[in-house]
């Protein structure tokens, strides 16, 4: 099992590494060496994408792969939610999703949860519910009102589409979504706007706050994981948004811990965590 503790090479590795910066426009790129050096020393491939709204500076180690489309995941989960409470298929995040009794991948599954729980432990019977209940014509819809790009499906691929097929999206534009919804800039109601707030929280310090979101597809032979949200510290709003697969060597059984652990070692060497 991969640890992802901050060891104390790691904590090195994240102190290492020249920033490289370049104006393009108003936005300020700044290829960070040492993003890759994280990935590198975890066996992964990938991209960590790091947006400070109020330097306007885009933090990366791979651009051309930032601005590549991969299959959302888990990460759906928050348009999804958003569409569930909009709908009013789920009433707030207590709405409660019963348990059928049928064996599920996690044992985590196997209960009655929340919206907010099945957020949290990523449930995924919970919300190919929600896509079933919402159905192919509104789900389109509301992905157009959202401004939620690139999802390809049909009818009979409903409660899949984000788990495996031609659907994409980019780090990039992950980033982009989620500066909208921090803003209040999604057209949704305020009940809604609040409660994927409360939903989204995954740590609450006094020094920051993190909303995000996981997510892992596997799609034939290919493993995809994702780790998107933002932070706020101090008055101000960090986005992130990473994507990486196994490399050569990767220890499979880590790999749903590693996505977050890269992240944070990553906000941790801008200052942000």
């Amino acid at each position: 099992m991969l640890n992802c503790q901050s060891s104390q090479s790691e904590k090195q590795v994240v102190t290492e590494g020249t920033p490289v910066e370049k104006k393009v426009g108003k936005l300020l790129h700044i290829e960070d060496l040492t993003f890759q050096h994280l990935l590198d020393s975890f066996k992964l491939d990938g991209t960590v994408l790091i947006f400070d709204e109020q330097e306007n500076a885009l933090y990366f180690n791979d651009l051309e792969r930032a601005y590549t489309g991969q299959l959302p995941a888990s990460t759906f989960k928050i348009p999804n939610t958003i569409i569930a409470l909009e709908t009013g298929i789920a009433s707030g995040p207590e709405h409660l999703f019963p348990w059928d009794g049928t064996d599920r991948w996690l044992d985590a599954w196997e209960q009655d949860l929340t919206l907010k729980q099945a957020y949290s432990v990523s449930c995924v019977p919970c919300y190919q519910e929600v896509a079933r209940a919402v159905g192919p014509e509104k789900m389109r819809s509301e992905l157009e009102r959202l401004g939620y790009p690139e999802m390809v499906f049909d009818a009979a691929a409903v409660d899949n589409f984000w788990l495996r097929g031609e659907s994409r999206i980019t780090p990039y534009q992950q980033i982009q979504f989620l500066r909208r919804l921090y803003h209040e800039e999604l057209p949704i109601k305020k009940t809604t706007q609040a409660a994927i707030r409360e939903i989204m929280l995954r740590e609450q310090t006094e020094a920051y706050s993190l909303s995000g979101k996981t997510g892992w597809s596997i799609d034939g032979e290919k493993n995809n994981g994702w780790f998107v949200g933002f932070v706020e510290r101090g008055g101000k709003v960090y986005y992130f948004a990473t994507n990486v697969e196994p490399g050569a060597g990767f220890e499979m059984d880590g790999f749903a811990a590693v996505r977050v652990a890269v992240t944070r070692l990553a906000l941790t060497r801008l200052g942000y965590l």
